[in-house]
């Protein structure tokens, strides 16, 4: 995920509203976009889902602990991170499934969401210890799901795991660069280093019946270094604890394997996102230089899903580049909208794909101020085209006025022990991690990651496209991070999109923060959405809100309470400086008939100093690694 600067991270906020209602908006259409370039891929093989053994989780150098970055100054993790997960008390045991955190909800948001089933997903210490530890210390874990066919799939930076609705795990955690079949992240018995994968996201098509797991590979040599090639490796099933089909495409952006030719290249298609409509697969990436800070534009790449299905051997994709598309500006996390049932897709214009997206980052504008009064609306039309040989799409897309949106503050949290921390201002512990005393110390708790103004996930339902994004918002006289969301109804032509703005509005706590929003909605118009709650009150915990398709966000619900802070190595100075304490990059919803599916990252594990010194060493009885601490909660919830 990109870098972004903090200053004026309150430049322009509202007073807070919850579930406030907006009147429609309507915008002008912009004109069309080119058709894009076509080439074709081929299945590079099978996966299967066969947990490895289990590694110590010993930290070791921290050449071979942490893995390299792309970009001088940190644009882009090469590799993302898991969290953990732990109990709670009686008084939040009951607060998880009753208590309602903020004010009741607005008049229309009559519905009440309900707790189901809540059950830890992969932790940190599970990701760094899969295939035999042959593994990164990462953060954030960038949390992938996506449920179907009596199966919930959880993909982290950098394992997955498939569990039965009623929660039960299958045996052991899957790597994801055996899964794809390359070499391990780091071989620790002989230094050689295997390409670094990031950025899962997966999701359940309920026409073909098919998971699809989408990861970013950037390629390494054996040392370590990147070699600027990367690629987006797709896997499609059926049953995901079976045989896998596998593609790949290459992102690289500078000619080779038929990709188009753009500047700053060799590029990286960072941030990969999925979405179908009834015809098609879509994956969105953000394109930088690879070996430098530019940034190009978002790219789109359509594929006929039912060839994907299908496991044909040579597949097409389309690849469209959003450069100056939206009215001059750069498209950037052009977010492909998914829906819960087949019957929610818009076969209009033989067939039209949609996605969301802001334009207040810096890729968008060239400006660091990160504030805008827009959100940009995409259709992507006769994607029918996509089954033939000849593909012949085009992407449109037009602005909708919305209330003023900024960048967010970072994210204070809850103060609680931090070993790691803790350790690191011991000289003779920091020695153990470090070879030496960190030269930094004293070390603090820091705050957390509060993302930028980028759009989240989206979905699209009767006729209406939702989604949300971090924004700054005033709760209780201070700015806090909080959530803008939306809901837009698009019509398209042949030609253009038009789309109105149907309702919109901030949701914030007071001394707290809300991150990484997601939301999901049946096809009965009834959702929640699910963020990270985190602040003076509470250490990072798995939270959600009702969500109407009438009036949108109302009261606030834990799903996990955490029980302590988040402590990963991202956020000290021995490791990052200036620190930047990653978490989410986003999370996730997944729409199983009349009930969602949430995923969140939440600090489920606390322990002293003492704990954290004891043999094994930055274990703390197998509840985290030396350096992260990171754990991530699966909820069901009937809305």
């Amino acid at each position: 995920m990109p870098s972004r600067p903090r200053a004026g991270s309150a430049a322009a906020v509202l007073l807070i509203t919850l579930g406030a209602l907006a009147p429609g908006v309507g915008a002008s259409a912009a004109p069309s976009a080119p058709g894009g370039q076509v080439r074709h891929i081929h299945q590079r093989g099978t996966a299967e889902y066969h947990p490895t053994g289990t590694g110590t989780g010993a930290p070791g150098p921290l050449s071979t602990e942490i893995p390299h970055r792309v970009g001088a100054d940190d644009t882009h993790a090469a590799a993302p991170q898991n969290r953990t997960l732990a109990p709670t008390g009686a008084a939040e045991r009951s607060a998880m499934a009753r208590a309602a955190l903020a004010p009741p909800p607005p008049p229309g948001v009559i519905r009440t969401p309900r707790l189901v089933t809540s059950f830890d997903g992969i932790n940190h210490r599970q990701q760094r210890t899969a295939n035999n530890g042959n593994q990164f210390s990462l953060e954030p874990p960038d949390q992938a799901l996506c449920v179907g066919n009596g199966h919930v799939v959880e993909a982290v930076n950098d394992a997955f795991r498939v569990y039965g609705t009623n929660g039960t795990g299958q045996t052991g955690v899957v790597d994801l660069n055996t899964f794809f079949g390359y070499p391990p992240a780091i071989n620790r018995s002989t230094g050689v280093f295997g390409p670094q994968i990031t950025d899962p996201t997966c999701l359940y098509d309920p026409t073909t019946r098919r998971f699809f797991l989408v990861v970013l590979t950037l390629g390494t040599t054996t040392d370590g270094d990147f070699t600027g090639q990367n690629q987006l490796d797709i896997a499609v099933t059926g049953d995901p604890t079976g045989v896998w089909k596998t593609y790949a495409v290459d992102a690289t952006d500078d000619g080779r394997n038929g990709t188009p030719v753009h500047p700053n290249c060799p590029c990286i298609g960072d941030y990969p996102h999925v979405g179908v409509d009834a015809y098609g697969f879509y994956i969105t990436t953000n394109e930088y230089a690879f070996f430098g800070d530019a940034y190009n534009s978002a790219q789109v790449y359509a594929f006929s899903k039912r060839a994907l299905a299908r496991g044909d051997a040579d597949v097409l994709v389309t690849q469209i580049d959003t450069t100056a598309a939206d009215a001059g500006r750069n498209g950037f996390t052009l977010w492909p909208a998914q829906s819960p049932s087949t019957g929610d897709y818009d076969r209009s214009q033989k067939g039209t794909a949609y996605f969301l997206s802001s334009n207040a980052a810096e890729e968008a504008t060239g400006t660091d101020d990160y504030v805008s009064d827009s959100i940009v609306t995409w259709s992507l039309t006769n994607t029918r085209s996509l089954d033939a040989a000849r593909p012949g799409i085009r992407l449109h897309d037009t602005r909708v006025g919305v209330q003023t949106y900024s960048l967010p503050p970072l994210a204070d949290q809850k103060a609680g022990p931090a070993p790691l921390a803790e350790c690191l201002n011991t000289p003779a512990c920091a020695t153990v991690l470090l070879g030496a005393p960190d030269p930094s110390a004293p070390e603090t708790l820091s705050r957390l990651d509060s993302n930028d103004t980028r759009m989240q996930q989206v979905t699209y339902t009767g006729g209406r496209l939702y989604g949300a994004l971090d924004t700054a918002v005033r709760a209780g006289g201070a700015v806090e991070a909080g959530i803008g969301w939306y809901i837009v109804q698009p019509r398209s032509s042949s030609t253009s999109v038009r789309a109105s703005l149907l309702r919109q509005g901030q949701l914030g706590l007071a001394g707290n923060n809300l991150i990484y929003p997601a939301i999901g909605v049946t096809a009965q118009g009834h959702g929640v959405m699910a963020f990270t709650l985190v602040g003076d009150g509470y250490y990072p915990s798995a939270a959600y809100a009702s969500f109407d398709g009438r009036a949108g966000a109302g009261a606030i619900y834990l799903a996990k309470a955490g029980v302590g802070p988040q402590d990963g190595f991202s956020g000290y100075r021995a490791f990052n400086d200036p620190p930047r304490p990653r978490w989410g990059d986003y999370g996730a919803t997944a729409v199983d008939g009349h009930r969602i599916w949430i995923a969140s990252e939440y600090i489920g594990q606390q322990c002293t100093l003492t704990q954290y010194t004891a043999d094994p060493f930055g274990s703390c009885g197998s509840t985290r690694t030396a350096l992260a601490n990171w754990g991530t909660r699966i909820s069901l919830i009937k809305p």
